[in-house]
């Protein structure tokens, strides 16, 4: 459904709205990484910029889902068309379109389980496409972004097929389940005819500043997750380390997009909680409540490695250390980190299946996330994790203007 068929703005989402945005220009609870401040209020996230909103935006929500999806649009012209539509639907569902009302005697405009008026709930939508709709169907190989591959088996992959890859991927954020699972019956009801669901990932994770702790959100390990991620606020940082630019050598339509990086990484969490807690620690080299590097006292503190060249205090092949070792030729390796937290019952073996849907997103793949995982290849936190699923995607760049649409000039 477009949103030229939902209805016009409502007064109570207007006064909403603008209560969203007027907080929105105050303190902010960062990314993790960034110490909490005052949380304002759910707001509508914009739909247009020259970058796709929903990778950058503030604060994180605590739902988070990735849902890929094989396309099944017969030519170029279809497939034009499922990115027009997705497109429409994508800004009426962040910025709280009513749904059109009609005839009774026809299936109703949407599900209504957020009533006649959604309510603003910080709700995003990130769409990314893979490298296998570069393939000969719609003629787009010649314009494939120059990085973008099949994601690979890396150290310790065990890639289940049915859980990995895909034409399209949505990524989709909000502050409760029920307006996630709105947002993806809306768009999956306006690309019914040429999208079909290849696997999905549902789950949670406390953005920084968000819950009754706040603070950085912790994975299920019980550590403290993302420390040190990038301040997706510092738009300088952005532009250098996540943001395509007109002098990468890609694809002139692919400029302002991003490398998304999508992995479903199951958690033995069983045989974790059978650990000891001083071989946690030194496996992630962080103290496990305050989350601070080892021999240090907060969490934000910076180690120094050159003091500890022997890894007496931090060993050498502690997850942080490998990750990210703090040299002037390691900086543009790092990624934004924007995932979440799953849980998908248990197994045959009666083991719980958890774990983390981790995203990324960067410049390069090449240089971002590839180059971390070459670093951690072998780390003793493989023992406990496993890559099951997700891929390698594409995220389109943004839309500026209404008469834009997502990936218009990739298929025109």
């Amino acid at each position: 459904m477009s949103s030229a068929e939902r209805g016009g703005i409502s007064r109570r989402r207007f006064v909403t709205g603008a209560a969203g945005i007027a907080a929105g220009t105050g303190l902010v609870a960062g990314a993790a990484g960034c110490a909490p401040a005052a949380i304002p209020a759910p707001r509508y996230v914009p739909f247009e910029g020259a970058n796709q909103t929903g990778i950058t935006a503030l604060p994180i929500p605590a739902r988070g889902l990735s849902a890929a999806f094989s396309v099944q649009s017969p030519d170029r012209a279809r497939l034009t068309a499922m990115f027009q539509a997705l497109s429409d639907e994508t800004r009426a569902v962040m910025s709280g379109e009513p749904p059109r009302t009609r005839n009774a005697a026809y299936p109703p405009t949407d599900s209504g389980i957020l009533g006649a008026e959604p309510p603003a709930d910080d709700l995003s939508v990130v769409v990314a496409v893979g490298a296998s709709l570069f393939d000969a169907r719609f003629g787009l190989a010649d314009r494939k972004p120059r990085e973008l591959v099949e994601m690979p088996f890396l150290a310790n992959d065990r890639l289940k097929p049915e859980q990995s890859h895909g034409d399209l991927l949505l990524t989709i954020e909000a502050n409760h389940a029920d307006t996630v699972q709105f947002a993806l019956r809306q768009l999956m009801r306006s690309t019914r005819g040429d999208l079909v669901l290849k696997w999905i990932v549902e789950g949670y994770g406390r953005g920084a500043g968000s819950g009754a702790a706040g603070g950085t959100p912790r994975n299920l390990l019980g550590f403290k997750d993302g420390t040190q991620n990038l301040h997706m606020d510092d738009e300088e940082l952005m532009r250098a380390l996540v943001w395509v630019g007109p002098d990468d050598g890609e694809p002139a339509w692919a400029v302002g997009g991003s490398y998304q990086v999508m992995k479903i990484i199951r958690m033995f969490v069983e045989f974790w909680d059978r650990t000891p807690l001083a071989e946690q620690e030194s496996i992630f080299g962080r103290t496990k409540l305050s989350g601070a590097p080892l021999g240090m006292d907060d969490e934000f503190d910076v180690p120094d490695y050159a003091d500890d060249p022997d890894g007496t205090t931090i060993a050498l092949d502690a997850h942080i250390r490998l990750a990210n070792p703090r040299t002037p030729q390691t900086e543009e390796n790092r990624i934004l980190r924007r995932g979440f937290s799953y849980t998908r019952g248990f197994d045959g073996a009666g083991r719980l299946d958890q774990g983390l849907a981790f995203i990324s997103y960067q410049r390069s793949l090449s240089k971002g996330f590839l180059t971390v995982q070459e670093r951690i290849a072998g780390e003793r936190l493989e023992e406990y994790v496993q890559g099951q699923g997700g891929g390698f995607f594409f995220a389109l760049p943004g839309v500026q203007g209404p008469d834009r649409f997502l990936g218009d000039m990739l298929v025109s």
